[in-house]
């Protein structure tokens, strides 16, 4: 997955948008307000920093390691970084992707989410 691959597929989810509050570099990822990824598109390698169920999270590590560590600059314990570089299946980046907006989603007040679902 190449840089406009990750970006294109950030934001074909549902309410989804790009924001640039860090630097104008770093990508954020959002739905309604809440971050669900985050990125530098000019990194080499490419990394993205993604939400992620705890236990998912430990298991994800040691399934693999150095491709995905405790998110950088993040809860370690909820976010993971993962390096996009082609070793990753393109299957699993995007599932885990999936995963980090779905986790986000997930914790929106109802009411949010309903209109999600409208949309």
């Amino acid at each position: 997955m190449n840089p406009e691959e990750l970006r294109g597929f950030c934001l074909s989810f549902n309410a989804a948008v790009e924001d640039f509050p860090f630097t104008p570099e770093t990508s954020v990822f959002k739905v309604l307000g809440k971050l669900f990824a985050l990125t530098r598109l000019d990194g080499s390698p490419l990394t993205v920093n993604l939400k992620c169920d705890p236990e998912d999270a430990v298991r994800l590590r040691e399934e693999h390691p150095g491709l995905i560590v405790p998110g950088y600059h993040m809860n370690k314990r909820h976010w993971n970084t993962v390096t996009v570089d082609g070793e990753l299946p393109d299957r699993v980046v995007r599932e885990l992707v999936e995963d980090s907006y779905d986790l986000v989603v997930a914790g929106l007040p109802r009411a949010e989410r309903l209109r999600l679902d409208r949309s």
